[in-house]
């Protein structure tokens, strides 16, 4: 093999491992212990929610044998979290279960306007003082009882408001959880379109109401919501309409970035957009005198009135020497903070923004370009096209972890300059080498191989397959040294990111109507 492949001392381990069977398509492989055979979460359909909904249902009610509107009161109080159901029957017992939840099974005898039978055929209604006859008037699970026509105007207050999931008793002090029959029975008589809100909301309450359940973020939005079968959150999914998103935070997929570095990356772009736009397009500041330096043609070496030749890409001090590929004396793979104390804070953390968001818009950009590229009919060829673009992503999302980390935005107490000097070297030695193999994947995969001869053909194929495992490894050593020498030095739990997949974000699988 060519000695363009990247692989440091300590991974010999891949190379002797099998990534492709007899037609080259990649074998399902483990990453970070996690299971990549088959989908770890599901697409809820319009037509698939009432079956998901009743599956946790009819859990819950043969379990403790509930009628349907108390076993949906229990699961929206504990956000149809089945299992915490059953922990909290087992830890804490049956009474505090529906105690906490506003179920109410039996009848209380030491209320003033309960009892367990009606005698006359006319009551006074305790809410409206008037008499109406018993017929008129409806009895809930606390045994409290007020006229029809109380009820259904607190139940249409309720269902106007967006209350309407878990509307408890009119009486004082009670906080029984109202039959869901008997309030659809009672607005339906008054407004059916209200009703059908009604109901709407209990249905929809499986995914508002539900931490594992939430409906994908597409515009215009396609309809679906996603259900992940596990408690991790941190987690990225892809729809059944091809939107791929962070399912703790709705965003697209942004790891390795975590999701408040994420938010603010994404606010501070939308906010420095157009600076950043015009000094990337129109001046740079020379390393040596500082002066704004605007370049009208010429290659990327530059050099300024006082003399000093520089990089425009990065804004590095060079030699004057340079080729078509590199310049004397320079590598701008990395930031360096340079002389800072020469010039403003503000500029610094201008130019150290500048350098950041060039190289996030960079991979941003070819991640596009490389979604859109043909595989060719060649199964590793289609491999190495995904493995391209979801290493561009990985780039690409890489910079804002830069950016904050490595700066003084977030962190600047977390590590001492020593610690923060070790460790940013390890990062960016990492991003470099993904950089490197990523380039040369794609330069193999812009090859016209499909009209190669046979020998040719199989030698840019074992050079696709090869250079698609080293950059999946070299992803996954990027995503261990974030969780592992970065965020947890950092002790910071809001910082949390996606596990690394190797076959990328996860895909959602049908569930059954």
């Amino acid at each position: 093999m060519e000695d363009y492949i990247y692989v440091s001392s300590d991974d010999d381990e891949w190379n002797n491992q099998d990534y492709n069977n007899d037609d080259g398509v990649f074998l399902e492989v483990e990453s970070n212990g996690i299971c990549e055979k088959g989908s770890s979460c599901k697409v809820i359909r319009k037509e698939s929610l009432l079956a998901a909904q009743k599956e946790d249902l009819q859990r819950v009610m043969d379990l403790l044998s509930l009628k349907e509107h108390h076993a949906r009161s229990l699961l929206i109080h504990y956000r149809w979290d089945v299992d915490k159901v059953f922990a909290v029957l087992f830890e804490r017992g049956r009474e505090k279960l529906y105690a906490e939840a506003g179920v109410t099974l039996e009848i209380r005898k030491d209320n003033e306007y309960s009892s367990s039978s009606v005698s006359t055929t006319e009551i006074t209604c305790q809410i409206c003082f008037e008499d109406a006859s018993v017929e008129k008037t409806t009895v809930m699970d606390c045994n409290h009882r007020f006229c029809n026509d109380c009820w259904t105007s607190h139940f249409i207050v309720k269902i106007n408001e967006g209350n309407s999931k878990r509307i408890t008793c009119m009486a004082q002090k009670c906080n029984a959880i109202c039959d869901e029959g008997k309030i659809r029975d009672l607005v339906t008589a008054k407004d059916p379109t209200l009703a059908e809100k009604f109901d709407r909301f209990l249905l929809e309450s499986y995914i508002d109401d539900n931490k594992r359940v939430k409906w994908c973020p597409s515009v215009p939005h396609c309809g679906n919501a996603i259900r992940i079968e596990d408690d991790d959150g941190y987690c990225e999914v892809e729809c059944a309409c091809g939107v791929q998103f962070c399912f703790n935070c709705l965003s697209e997929a942004h790891s390795p970035c975590s999701c408040l570095m994420w938010k603010l990356w994404m606010r501070k772009c939308k906010e420095d957009q157009e600076t950043v736009m015009w000094m990337s397009e129109n001046a740079k500041h020379c390393p040596k005198c500082h002066n704004a330096v605007e370049k009208n043609g010429g290659c990327n070496l530059v050099r300024c009135r006082c003399g000093q030749p520089f990089c425009w890409l990065c804004g590095g001090a060079t030699g004057l020497q340079h080729t078509w590929s590199s310049i004397q004396g320079h590598t701008c793979g990395s930031y360096k903070e340079g002389e800072e104390k020469k010039s403003t804070t503000v500029r610094n953390d201008l130019l150290r923004y500048t350098h950041y968001y060039e190289r996030y818009m960079v991979h941003h950009v070819l991640k596009l370009e490389a979604g859109e590229l043909q595989s060719k009919d060649f199964s590793w060829a289609e491999n190495g096209f995904n493995r391209l673009l979801q290493s561009r992503r990985i780039l690409s999302c890489s910079y804002p972890i830069s950016f904050y980390v490595f700066g003084n935005a977030l962190f600047e107490n977390e590590m001492t300059p020593k610690e923060k000097e070790i460790r940013k070297n390890l990062f960016e030695n990492l991003q470099q080498q993904l950089e490197i193999n990523v380039e040369r994947l794609s330069m193999f995969l812009e090859e016209p191989f499909s009209d190669y001869r046979e020998d040719k053909l199989l030698e840019t194929r074992m050079k696709i397959i090869t250079l698609s495992a080293v950059t999946d490894n070299l992803c996954e050593k990027l995503y261990d040294c974030i969780d592992n020498d970065l965020l947890v030095l950092l002790q910071q739990a809001t910082h949390t990111i996606a596990h690394y997949r190797s076959k990328g974000v996860a895909k959602a699988s049908e569930l059954p109507n």
